[in-house]
């Protein structure tokens, strides 16, 4: 067990396993890690600092921005432009692609990210967090181009999450598990708390907005009511980074399917499905949008959003019949 360790040093360790591995990664995620540390600083002083609240404009998605949204947004740019490590970033709350600017170095990582997830909620102190993906560029050129972006989930190398609420925490994947580390503020340092994450296999959790519950198809119906017969029970904070953590470790399944209203989803593909998808998948669970898997979609522009059903690998299966038996109904 190395519960404690800190995350620079784990880091280290995974790259001296990696024979082809050359460091700049490391660097990448030690630059991403310094980000999400300023984000928990102004998350936690926010109240006192007079940044709760709406910035009175919209993003790109056509969404209030909060004035943290900003904050966190232009925090993370400003960390991760300079280190020489990225060909270009997304964000969910830009239209277009951010390009490292001229007078930085270039590398061959491409970062996409949710600044600030369930940001709406911030006012009243629930949890909130920043949602991450990384690429590999496959272009020649030194600038990443949108193709770059326009990757399916399985090509990412890494995944993750900041999680900022009664501590700030750190889940992320390479691809070869799942590893939580809790920020000691004592020190400043991300710690390892939670080695090798699995997921229970069923659980007793289903986390979706029951609200629209007069605009869903019958086969969400069909299945909120399976789920109840055995005993689960409603938990939703309307943070998906908040309710995908409590079910990543408690076992249990998160809904934003399609409904009679929305047939694309809501939740943002390259931001917030493909990273979760990544980190369930690799600690034993499932995510689809219903009709194919989550990272097998082949994205067609930044801000596609999708349906997701991700969890516990049982509940999303039957999630997922339930979806094919009312498709082959008609």
């Amino acid at each position: 067990m190395r519960i404690g360790m800190p995350l620079t040093k784990f880091l280290y360790e995974e790259q001296r396993n990696c024979p082809d591995c050359t460091g700049n990664f490391t660097d990448l995620f030690s630059d991403l890690a310094r980000g999400a540390k300023i984000i928990s600083r102004d998350v936690n002083r926010a109240g006192l600092i007079n940044i709760l609240g709406s910035a009175e404009c919209t993003n790109v998605q056509g969404e209030d921005v909060q004035k943290l949204d900003l904050i966190a947004n232009n925090a993370l740019i400003s960390t991760m432009e300079h280190g020489g490590h990225l060909a270009g970033m997304a964000s969910e709350e830009d239209e277009d692609i951010i390009p490292i600017p001229d007078e930085f170095p270039k590398g061959d990582y491409i970062l996409l990210f949710d600044p600030l997830d369930g940001s709406s909620n911030i006012d009243v102190n629930i949890s909130v967090g920043t949602i991450f993906s990384i690429l590999k560029k496959k272009t020649s050129g030194e600038n990443a181009e949108l193709s770059d972006f326009l990757q399916p989930g399985s090509e990412q190398v890494c995944a993750g999450y900041f999680l900022y609420g009664s501590s700030t925490m750190l889940v992320y994947t390479t691809g070869r598990g799942v590893h939580g580390f809790t920020l000691d503020p004592s020190v400043g340092e991300f710690l390892l708390s939670h080695e090798d994450i699995k997921t229970p296999e069923q659980g007793r959790i289903y986390s979706l907005n029951e609200s629209n519950s007069n605009k869903w198809h019958d086969s969400t119906y069909k299945f909120i009511r399976k789920a109840k017969e055995r005993g689960s029970k409603a938990r939703y904070v309307g943070s998906l980074v908040a309710d995908f953590h409590r079910n990543l470790l408690k076992g249990g399944v998160f809904l934003y399917p399609t409904d009679k209203e929305t047939t694309t989803g809501k939740l943002r593909l390259l931001y917030e499905a493909n990273p979760m998808a990544f980190i369930i998948e690799q600690a034993g669970g499932a995510a689809s949008s219903g009709t194919i898997n989550i990272m097998d979609i082949q994205p067609e522009g930044l801000h596609q959003r999708t349906p997701l059903i991700i969890g516990s690998k049982s509940d999303v299966e039957e999630a997922v019949e339930c979806c094919r038996a009312e498709a082959a109904l008609g």
